[in-house]
């Protein structure tokens, strides 16, 4: 003990007289660990919230009916099925607006605590009778998690209006409510929503099974327990795509671990050499520098950690508002992380730590004693080890390949992704090697021979800074270019699509009857366009069959990425077929000419595939069929949404006249600018948190050349020395570094254009069709790389800033001392 004791004070005696290199290792470390286990904060906080909300009632998700058309239907179907001997309970789900939070729309559900099966938990615990009573008698109790009770800025107890003057029952906290959810009895929420002896669905106990009566079918429809619980389903494809750039981040920042360690072993090579000569075993050396690493681990592991949950905490309102807009999804606005995430980001730490500094231990137990002191036995040990790294890149990038060929899944897809990067990224510094050896080979100025050996000789202390540029950049290019196709895209998708003036939601059933009936006469309409809906299950995929009229609209306004025949609308109106969305057309592997399988309640349907559509940012499958196939199915559905053209200056008018006569709530009504700006907002909050951890990546390359550049700066003396000596300048100096470093980052720079439009195309093509269903053109933005060219540059030039400034300011005296050691 006392030797492992004096050899771990020997070694970190090194950080003392080196502090850069030893803030060079722990930032590498908090780097890297913040950014992952932000990450893992976010998508533990929303997988969380989803296992909340799913598990509300009953403690696991229940099996229920709800109206085949969607939707609310007549509370009298629950007595009839209760005097039918079916044990249901009924449930009523809207959303509303609190007075003064207009910004923020809660989830109402209301339930009937009596008629729930015997010892059901709600929110986590089994309700007593004194709460039954309390939720049914007046004043009630309206339950409310204790984030969403924060975010909202009230206090238990308070009984809060809503935008239409009907007042909340008494807030009261429960700890494991969902997040974004209030629950009443459900008579409360019958009055608060408007929707009075109104039903959403009916919860079945668990293991019930029986055939439904004869007088509901082709009303009512049964959902499973795993149908209920889609929403996981659905986002998994968002939390991939945040693990991939959380792992990136990781990746980027290990670089700075390795780089600033294989750096400091080299440095003590003559520390190493008069240890080994006084005794200390090779097994004892290593073990000691383990220590030491798993020490500095320790530190910066804790550091990312509390900085993951600080990061999580500033990107989590971004990410919690891209998951309600794209699916719906209530995620709590606060973190609430169990013990084992601040455990698991600390051994995340170790095992980075481990990575990075296993190859430079690797070496440095592998090389003869004698070649610890031989200052050129590291760079003749890199030489070979560049080599090998040119196989490796070689194997890599050729399993990629195979991952694109073969490959037919999201795992493959970023296999793909992975390999391709970490490809390029070892191939990086024997490609630069060898541009920089053609280039010295046609050099004829002496200064010039010396600037590009020179620059080779720096190659082993700067690649794996150059690596993480490139990385980091072809990341941003490929990311950037993705995110600005995706938004040109789906500008222009939305201007085809949402052609309608005024989009109208009917309350219920009745209403949608009186409505169409209604909007038929009124002559300052250009157009009427009732759809029908209907939720089905095609191949455990949850999907929405929508029935429209034959109309001109759709022909000129609704664009088909694919279609059989010339005239695919007019086979559509007159013939048994449908159109489906890109998406479902491959989660269901079909196409045009294939006939779709759905079930009715009158019979099996299949229809003859005629058409294929883009539908970007639905997670769910969509099917359109003309309206007179689909009520031969269903044929008590009623229009549940119409679509009104009509002329802008008309609009203020007519709606004053539609609320006279129907008295529709302002949420209901939907005109072409709110609902375009709603969805284009939707858009820029979902990629906001991608296009921070991309800005944060790039820091971290920054950060990764910085202090390369720093730690090798005094090193460089050396080196520098000879030619001041020979009369080259101070300031010559200086720009003949920075020359350097700009050819080395400006290489790099060329390299990561091609492969970040590689990932690009990766993106469009291969990650978004397995992920999300849909493929995205390939767009290249010139102004947008020139733009983050000119960034990459920037951090270049601040990362080599502070070097090249304390070269300028050495003193002649530092330059000659060089010399005091020479033999």
């Amino acid at each position: 003990m006392r030797i492992f004791g004096e050899t771990l004070r020997a070694l970190l005696s090194h950080w003392r007289q080196h502090p850069v290199q030893f803030f060079s290792v722990l930032t590498g470390l908090w780097l890297a660990t913040s950014l992952l286990t932000g990450v893992q904060a976010l998508n533990s906080q929303a997988r969380e919230s989803y296992a909340r909300a799913s598990q509300l009632i009953g403690g696991e998700p229940q099996a229920s009916l709800s109206a085949i058309a969607g939707g609310t239907f007549p509370q009298q179907w629950f007595v009839d099925l209760r005097r039918a001997g079916w044990p249901v309970s009924p449930v009523l789900q809207g959303r509303l607006t609190l007075k003064d939070h207009e910004d923020q729309r809660l989830q109402l559900m209301g339930i009937e605590p009596v008629s729930l099966p015997s010892g059901s938990p709600v929110a986590g615990q089994a309700l007593a009778i004194e709460q039954v009573v309390e939720f049914f008698t007046p004043p009630g109790s309206a339950w409310i998690s204790p984030s969403t009770l924060q975010a909202l800025g009230l206090r238990e107890g308070e009984r809060p209006s809503t935008v239409n003057g009907m007042r909340l029952p008494p807030l009261r906290v429960q700890t494991d409510m969902a997040p974004g959810v209030l629950l009443v009895d459900i008579g409360f929420a019958q009055q608060i929503l408007g929707l009075p002896d109104q039903l959403s669905r009916l919860l079945l106990p668990k293991g019930f099974t029986a055939p439904l009566p004869d007088a509901f079918k082709g009303q009512l429809q049964y959902n499973s327990s795993a149908e209920e619980n889609n929403l996981a389903r659905l986002t998994e494809s968002f939390h991939l795509n945040l693990n991939a750039l959380g792992f990136l981040s990781f990746v980027v920042g290990l670089f700075i671990v390795h780089a600033a360690i294989g750096l400091a072993l080299e440095q003590r090579r003559g520390l190493l050499r008069t240890m080994r000569a006084c005794g200390v075993s090779a097994r004892m050396m290593i073990t000691c520098l383990a220590v030491e690493l798993g020490g500095l681990a320790l530190i910066g592991g804790v550091a990312g950690v509390i900085s993951g949950y600080l990061l999580a905490g500033v990107l989590l309102p971004d990410v919690a508002a891209s998951l309600r807009g794209l699916y719906g999804a209530e995620v709590a606005g606060q973190l609430n992380l169990s013990p084992l995430w601040w455990l698991g980001g600390i051994g995340l730490s170790l095992f980075g730590a481990l990575l990075a500094g296993a190859s430079s231990l690797w070496r440095a137990s592998r090389l003869p004693l004698l070649a610890l002191a031989d200052p050129q036995a590291w760079h003749q040990a890199h030489a070979r080890w560049l080599r090998r790294q040119g196989w490796v890149a070689t194997l890599t990038l050729g399993i990629a390949g195979l991952a694109l060929i073969f490959g037919d899944s999201l795992i493959s897809g970023f296999v793909l992704m992975a390999t391709l990067l970490i490809g390029a990224a070892l191939a990086l510094p024997v490609v630069l090697n060898v541009l920089l050896n053609v280039l010295l080979q046609r050099s004829r100025s002496v200064l010039g021979q010396w600037f590009l050996a020179d620059c080779r000789q720096q190659l082993p202390a700067l690649s794996l800074a150059l690596m993480a540029l490139l990385l980091a950049l072809a990341a941003n290019i490929g990311a950037g270019s993705m995110t600005a196709g995706f938004r040109q895209t789906f500008s222009d998708w939305l201007e085809q699509r949402l052609t309608a003036e005024l989009y109208l939601n009917p309350q219920n059933p009745t209403q949608a009857r009186e409505l169409h009936s209604w909007l038929a006469q009124q002559p300052q309409l250009t157009a009427v366009l009732p759809n029908w809906q209907v939720s089905v299950q095609l191949q455990g995929w949850p999907a929405d069959v929508f029935g429209v009229i034959n109309h001109p609209t759709y022909r000129q306004h609704w664009p088909l990425l694919e279609a059989l025949g010339d005239k695919p609308w007019d086979q559509l109106a007159t013939d048994d077929a449908v159109m489906l969305s890109e998406q479902l057309a491959r989660r269901l592997k079909v196409g045009l000419g294939d006939h779709l399988a759905i079930s009715t309640p009158n019979g099996p349907w299949s229809p003859r595939i005629v058409g294929i559509y883009a539908d970007y940012g639905n997670p769910k499958g969509h099917v359109l069929v003309n309206i007179n196939h689909l009520l031969r199915g269903w044929p008590q559905l009623t229009p549940n949404r119409f679509n009104l053209r009509i002329e802008p200056a008309l609009i203020a008018p007519f709606l004053q006249t539609l609320q006279a006569r129907f008295d529709l709530e302002d949420s209901r009504i939907v005109d072409q600018a709110r609902l375009k700006g709603w969805s284009t907002q939707v858009f820029e909050r979902t990629f906001a948190a991608t296009a921070a951890l991309n800005s944060l990546t790039l820091c971290v390359a920054g950060v990764a050349l910085f202090i390369s550049l720093l730690t090798q700066s005094q090193s460089r003396l050396g080196q520098l020395a000879p030619l001041w000596v020979l009369g080259v300048t101070r300031r010559q100096l200086m720009l003949l570094n920075l020359g350097q470093t700009w050819l080395l980052a400006v290489l790099t720079l060329v390299l990561a254009l091609p492969l970040g439009i590689a990932l690009a195309w990766c993106l469009d093509t291969v990650i978004n069709v397995q992920a999300f269903g849909w493929r995205l053109p390939l767009r290249v933005f010139p102004l947008q790389l020139l733009q983050l060219m000119g960034l990459a540059w920037m951090a270049t030039l601040l990362a080599s800033a502070w070097p090249l400034y304390a070269l300028y300011r050495t003193q002649p005296a530092d330059l000659l001392r060089t010399f005091a050691h020479e033999d």
